[in-house]
């Protein structure tokens, strides 16, 4: 594949992020459906990364930082490859800060690295 200026064959510098939105405890408690993942995929991150992303279903596990209290929860897992650059930094940052606005929830969780990427 060639590839164009937009979305060149091979391109450096760019980033793997997953961000972890828990959407539901264990007890059923806190469940954030489909309807409510949608609108917030809709409003606040396409319009941040319209070229792709990958959402994909999850389950795990944390435990609070008094170490007492151990959270199962199910979660959805955002996964974007983009640039390396200070304008895609501050666009996830932007979506972190919605999520946590729109729930009430204390963090999503940001994991990033260095990835190669061919179109």
């Amino acid at each position: 594949m060639h590839g164009d200026a937009a979305r060149p064959a091979q391109a450096q510098a760019w980033i793997r992020s997953e961000l972890y939105f828990a959407v539901g405890n264990e007890d059923g408690t806190g469940i954030i459906d489909d309807a409510h993942w949608r609108a917030f995929l809709d409003a606040q991150v396409t319009p941040r990364f319209p070229d792709g992303l990958t959402v994909l279903d999850g389950y795990g596990q944390w435990r609070f930082r008094d170490g007492d209290r151990l959270v199962r929860q199910r979660c959805k897992v955002l996964v974007v490859l983009h640039e390396d650059t200070a304008a895609r930094r501050v666009d996830i940052d932007a979506i972190r800060s919605a999520w946590k606005r729109a729930t009430g929830h204390e963090s999503v969780l940001w994991a990033r690295q260095p990835v190669e990427v061919s179109f």
